[in-house]
């Protein structure tokens, strides 16, 4: 008689533990053990975080340990149990390790392999190979592809939260009730006083500083008594909340008719515009064709003079504003929306400064051009349109499709296509954890018909629909890649553009994250064609392109795999678009938009179309209302707030890799983020608004909240 012992560990989650019967079957090469019941009801086992042994007898010889099955049959009512994982010493005095994480639900099994992880074709045993794949069937039948909107990348077939498989649910529901955080932010900010007055417009704009009463924040309050100054404005497109749409302008567009009379009085190198603008590259190599062979000390000044000092003209377009529907749910508040343009200069001050703001996408009569030389309101005025289309498109694009609905695609076409056992699946894991519920929470409560969107933004009633949909036929693969999106906007070079802090540490965190890949995934693609065989990590690429993208021509994101390389930087974007990504726009939503009229949510006044009309009253009237205030405040309170128990990146509790070098690549992560992090605490020490968005330990593994 064999002697086995089966260790067995209880999640430390609420409700983990449980009174039912739990039977285990050992499978190996050559026999299956009986079907063995490992503890009666009522007797204390499987408890909420309980690690409990048990001997299970084996008559015959079983060959090597592939395979465990978990059974859970019901005792008195239906009980969920929580298995953290399973350990086998064998007969020989080997340890076998079964990571599961998995909820056990009704009167469901599961199979556990053992912890290594293998590549399909390295599988021979024709019983794990059967395993593999009755596992994918049944995860393709539980995780279904729906259309929540035409247009949108295909999510989660789940209408609620409790539809979901309860492998992906929160562990609390109640944590993430986006209407409940939202109305007790509103109760602990004290605002509440408020939202009875809904529909008034506050007196002045000192007024906004009664809902902050008790708000304690740096940021917040440098905020608060800079956001007019045009330095403030423009840095928030380099390291506030929506970092991502900058770019180096080389030629005015058609559309926005700006001259440099009109901004003469803005440009400080004694340049024209149209030398501000571009590096003359034809000029610069017949300066050094003609004086190559003759250069003095004045001919080199003269020539870095012409490459360093031009090419200072930054642009921020939001055309996909233009033709979007405003929010009109509320009949009794009519709300607008704008497509501006806004040319930005880098002056000798390193600053980044606005310099022209047309409020339009057409130019003519009723599109004027707003310039810092204006009337005092006009200029605010401008100012203000862009920080509400900038809150929009940040809100919208940056914030829920290219982190959250993007995350989930990825995580739909994981569970759909990768088995537990495949390393690419052991690696995604923790960096989707919690994503398809927190989206699914919001098409219930926040972007749904009646949701928060329809109650406080100005792309509400369906607007924010239109917003995706029309991203999505700009969203591209290598626009996901972060050192491709950054030179895409030309905006790499970092003399050019100094203090750039979001492409700096984003750099940093992206090429940390690279080498982890990289370490992991070499262990198990030893060359190309190992990339190549692998047809589940090529069906895992197939089914985002072909589902989730909805086989978008335009989008560029691959069928197929071909190397190692090509591997691993898809796996990058995705953990990085999960986490550092995500925290960089996510995080910093109560610093940058908790003051109103540096992020107004909705606009009730129309875009000024002359100049000479913006007074103090036609800001306030156009500004939020009390309530819509107040319902902003609190949602962005209630994004920003790390989760109970937070995981941040490199932080993996769960042992789904047993592997020494997997451990090691791990450790090795670790330590390089920790590096990370200390240096950047180092420098924002002197800053007066610290960059913390992008700090490694501030960064979640996944999109959570």
């Amino acid at each position: 008689m064999n002697s086995y012992t089966v260790t067995v560990a209880t999640g430390h989650q609420w409700f983990a533990g449980t009174d039912d019967y739990i039977y285990i079957t050992l499978v190996g090469t050559e026999q299956c053990s009986d079907k063995t019941l490992l503890d009666k009801p009522l007797y204390d086992d499987f408890e909420r975080g309980a690690v409990d042994s048990y001997e299970v007898k084996v008559g015959q010889d079983l060959g090597q340990l592939v395979l465990v099955k978990i059974e859970k049959q019901k005792y008195w009512m239906q009980d969920s149990w929580y298995c953290r994982y399973v350990t086998v010493k064998t007969p020989s005095g080997e340890h076998v390790e079964f990571p599961c994480y998995r909820w056990l639900v009704d009167d469901k099994n599961v199979v556990l392999r053992d912890g290594k992880a293998r590549l399909p074709q390295d599988d021979e045993n024709i019983l794990v190979k059967q395993q593999r794949q009755k596992e994918l069937e049944i995860r393709r039948m539980t995780y279904r592809w729906k259309e929540w909107q035409p247009g949108f990348p295909m999510s989660i077939d789940a209408n609620r939260h409790k539809d979901l498989p309860r492998d992906i649910q929160f562990d609390s529901e109640k944590e993430v009730n986006f209407v409940l955080n939202y109305t007790k932010a509103i109760e602990n900010l004290c605002v509440n006083k408020f939202m009875n007055m809904f529909q008034s417009s506050w007196n002045d704009l000192a007024d906004f500083e009664s809902i902050f009463l008790r708000i304690k924040n740096t940021n917040i309050e440098y905020v608060m008594q800079h956001w007019k100054e045009d330095s403030m404005f423009g840095y928030q497109f380099l390291n506030g909340c929506n970092p991502v749409l900058i770019e180096k302008c080389f030629k005015l567009p058609d559309k926005l008719p700006v001259t440099h009379e009109m901004v003469s009085s803005s440009l400080d190198r004694n340049l024209t515009l149209e030398q501000e603008l571009e590096v003359d590259f034809v000029m610069l190599f017949l300066f050094i064709y003609c004086y190559g062979f003759t250069l003095t000390r004045i001919n080199i000044k003269t020539c870095l003079f012409f490459w360093f000092q031009a090419g200072n003209i930054f642009i921020c377009d939001y055309e996909l504003l233009e033709g979007v529907s405003a929010n009109c749910t509320d009949l009794c508040t009519q709300q607008y929306l704008a497509a501006p343009i806004c040319l930005l200069y880098k002056n000798t001050q390193n600053k980044i400064v606005p310099i022209a703001i047309q409020l339009s996408q057409t130019p003519g009569k009723d599109a004027p051009i707003f310039l810092p030389s204006d009337a005092h309101y006009d200029w605010l005025l401008a100012k203000i349109w862009v920080r509400s289309s900038d809150f929009q498109i940040h809100q919208t694009v940056t914030h829920l499709l290219r982190t959250h609905l993007i995350s989930e695609m990825f995580a739909i076409a994981m569970f759909r296509q990768l088995p537990a056992v495949h390393p690419v699946f052991k690696l995604l894991l923790p960096h989707v954890r919690f994503t398809i519920a927190i989206n699914t929470k919001a098409r219930e409560e926040l972007i749904c018909e009646g949701g928060i969107f329809d109650k406080a933004n100005g792309t509400g009633g369906g607007g924010h629909v239109q917003l995706v949909q029309k991203a999505m036929k700009t969203l591209t693969f290598r626009s996901l890649c972060f050192p491709d999106m950054i030179r895409m906007r030309c905006m790499d070079n970092n003399e050019e553009m100094p203090k750039y802090f979001y492409r700096d540490d984003g750099y940093r965190v992206w090429e940390a994250t690279k080498s982890f890949v990289s370490d992991v995934m070499c262990i198990y693609y030893s060359n190309d064609e190992r990339v190549q065989g692998d047809g589940e990590i090529q069906a895992f690429v197939k089914d985002v392109r072909n589902f989730g993208m909805q086989d978008s021509d335009h989008c560029g994101f691959p069928k197929c795999l071909n190397s190692r390389e090509e591997l691993i930087e898809y796996l990058t974007v995705i953990v990085f678009t999960a986490s550092a990504q995500h925290a960089a726009v996510n995080f910093g939503q109560f610093d940058w938009f908790s003051w109103i009229p540096n992020a107004p949510s909705t606009m009730r006044k129309p875009p000024p179309n002359q100049k000479g009309l913006a007074t103090l009253s036609l800001i306030m009237e156009s500004l939020p209302d009390r309530g819509r205030s107040c319902w902003h405040l609190g949602a962005v309170w209630a994004l920003s707030q790390y989760q109970e128990n937070e995981l941040f990146l490199g932080m993996y509790p769960d042992v789904h890799f047993t592997e020494g070098r997997v451990k090691a690549a791990m450790e090795k992560f670790r330590k390089e983020l920790a590096g990370i992090s200390e240096s950047i605490k180092i420098r924002d020490e002197k800053k007066r608004m610290p960059y913390y968005y992008l700090r490694p330990d501030k960064i979640p593994n996944s999109v959570a909240i």
